[in-house]
């Protein structure tokens, strides 16, 4: 038994110490490591994933009234509390009325607009979708589906949570 206890203590400080090790640390010390083969480096999809000046795009949602319509430049602006925001339409934009297809001609003002939109690196705002019109009930349903899911996912990790916190603290005394 004494060997034992000698056993579980050192096995402690050394959880102890690697979980002192900040990341940050550790982080340091795989930079420090030495640097892949070159011929890893060199392939055409290491340069696209790894190029410094790319960033990953990322779909932003938007949602709001539209103040003024250019068909001619292809661009609609939503007004917001501080400042408005201008959308640009491509080729790849997809637009929708009520479930059904829309061109530019359908956008109109005082209308209501939901969607995404990536930011192109000039500070461009690129629509990817726009739906006019106020949500449909089968998109209002499938929001309340996700909110009520979202809801339940919160509560169990909050009671997982409040069942593991009063076991940790009621652990006998040796």
């Amino acid at each position: 038994m004494k060997y034992l206890s000698h056993l579980t203590t050192a096995g402690c400080v050394a959880a102890a110490l690697l979980l002192s090790t900040s990341p940050h640390a550790l982080a340091a010390k795989k930079k420090a490591s030495p640097a892949p083969d070159a011929s890893v480096a060199a392939s055409p999809a290491a340069k696209t994933s790894a190029s410094p000046g790319k960033k990953m795009v990322r779909v932003i949602p938007f949602h709001g009234m539209i103040s003024a319509v250019d068909t001619r430049a292809k661009t609609f602006t939503i007004a917001g509390k501080d400042k408005s925001r201008v959308f640009k339409i491509s080729d790849q934009s997809v637009i929708t009325k009520t479930d059904a297809p829309a061109t530019v001609k359908d956008l109109a003002e005082k209308e209501e607009v939901r969607g995404s939109y990536w930011k192109e690196a000039d500070g461009t705002l690129m629509a990817k979708t726009v739906k006019l019109g106020p949500p449909t009930p089968q998109e209002k349903a499938a929001d309340e589906a996700r909110k009520a899911k979202r809801a339940e996912k919160k509560a169990a990790k909050a009671a997982a949570a409040a069942s593991a916190s009063p076991a940790a603290s009621a652990s006998p005394k040796p």
